[in-house]
Formats: C-alpha cells, structure tokens, sequence
C-alpha cells in the first residue's frame, strides 16, 4: 500500500519492483486482488495492465491497521502496544519523541479519552 500511496497509482509490475525483499511477482498480484475484495484499492485497465489505485485515505487506511494490530496482537490494548514500542530492543527513543509521547497522554486525559 505505501507504494500506491506514495505513486498515487502503480501497477503490479510498479509495486513488485518497489518492494525490498519482494515475494513473487503473482504474490503481489495476488495480495493487490485481495486488497481489491477488501476495497481498500480499486484497479483501472490500461491497456493490457491493471493500475491500482487507493480507495481509502491513507489516514483511515492506518486507523483500520492499527485496530486491526491491536486486536490481534495486544488484545486491544493500547497500553500494551505503547509497552511494547518502548521496549523494542535496540530502539531508543529520542527525547523529542518522548516529550511528544507525554504531550499526547496530558492532552488525552485532558480532553477524556
């Protein structure tokens, strides 16, 4: 999705060649046809080749995978996942980024969340 969303549109071919480590190339067509029964991409004929193309923003597109995430790993817990960030191995954050951390949490249980 990143590389439709960075291109705007993208072919199969398009994406393959955009992915590190790529699958094969009929996985990722068959990934953006799933991605098509989902409606999170649509496709526009163009000659011979499919072009995707986004449906969802971006925005809600993250929104939908972070629940998704959630759920499935954290037992839909935010708490859990923010634990987690914070206590990936070799990641360090930056003070800038804590400090953006903490504005958030005073903002949240400022406005009820």
């Amino acid at each position: 999705m990143d590389i439709i969303y960075q291109r705007g549109r993208a072919t199969a071919a398009e994406v393959h060649e955009g992915l590190p480590d790529a699958p094969s190339y009929s996985a990722v067509r068959a990934l953006l046809r799933i991605l098509e029964e989902k409606g999170v991409v649509a496709h526009e004929q163009d000659g011979p080749r499919y072009v995707y193309v986004p449906t969802v923003n971006r925005s809600a597109a993250r929104q939908s995978a972070l629940r998704n995430l959630l759920r499935t790993f954290f037992d839909g817990s935010p708490t859990q996942a923010v634990a987690a960030l914070l206590d990936l191995s070799g990641q360090q954050m930056s003070s800038a980024e804590l400090d953006s951390l903490e504005t958030m949490i005073k903002q949240a249980k400022k406005e009820g969340r």
